[in-house]
């Protein structure tokens, strides 16, 4: 209700690791698991949140966001249990939030949890820091850190649609050392907690624990994240970020 006598009706837009780090986080010999439905829109939400904010994010996440944040990877799980997830890039510009790129991606084939631990096979929840980045390939013009590594490749007895998981990856810092490659296996918070998880390359089906997309996605994201920005990701089921 506007102060001048007119009345308008506001509307609301409601939207691994080392060889060893590998095998006990990211990638793994998965069951196949259902691909996304055909058709689903890439990179589309429907925003629940002030224009200041994430769409979709509640204040709960919203206020672990660093407050001199300026590239946020939200991370929009279709379900508690579901491995099939969107994947969008913001950039703030002056107090808003702007959409850049979005993509479908999968989770932990289990879906997440909000305390993970080793082998759980599901993406833990919340708000990440993201640092370093590596991968098989040659670096493609990473903004963050770059380490290449052979180190980084998929056991060749997992699925044959496995063994490029990790040509890129951009490590998520869930239990790990900032500043190091993504596959230095340092646990600061123990084993049982897990480690090891990345955004990498698809394989069409769900994850142990990272998050996956595209080979043109992970290119986009490797050459646009910029440290200066203070990159985070911020991840979860679609409930659990809007709580």
């Amino acid at each position: 209700m506007h102060s001048g006598g007119v009345r308008r009706a506001v509307t609301a837009t409601a939207v691994l690791a080392s060889f060893l780090t590998a095998l006990s986080a990211c990638g793994g010999a998965e069951d196949g698991g259902a691909t996304r439905a055909a058709g689903r829109a890439a990179g589309t939400h429907a925003a629940t949140a002030a224009p200041t904010g994430i769409p979709g994010v509640g204040d709960r996440l919203q206020r672990r966001i660093p407050s001199g944040s300026r590239q946020v990877v939200a991370v929009y799980g279709d379900g508690k249990d579901s491995a099939d997830s969107t994947v969008v890039l913001y950039t703030k510009h002056g107090s808003t939030w702007k959409r850049e790129r979005g993509w479908a991606g999968h989770n932990g084939k289990k879906g997440w949890t909000t305390d993970h631990h080793e082998d759980d096979d599901r993406s833990p929840v919340g708000v990440f820091t993201l640092s370093d980045a590596g991968g098989v390939l040659p670096d493609p013009g990473s903004g963050l850190p770059y380490t290449r590594s052979a180190a980084f490749a998929a056991p060749r007895w997992w699925a044959k649609s496995h063994w490029h998981d990790f040509d890129y990856v951009i490590a998520i810092d869930y239990n790990r050392v900032k500043g190091t490659p993504p596959n230095d296996p340092t646990r600061p918070e123990g084993e049982k907690k897990g480690g090891g998880i990345w955004l990498h390359m698809d394989h069409g089906s769900g994850t142990s624990a990272c998050v996956s997309v595209s080979e043109q996605a992970m290119r986009y994201l490797l050459r646009t994240l910029d440290p200066r920005q203070r990159p985070v990701v911020v991840m979860g089921d679609r409930a659990d970020l809007a709580a």
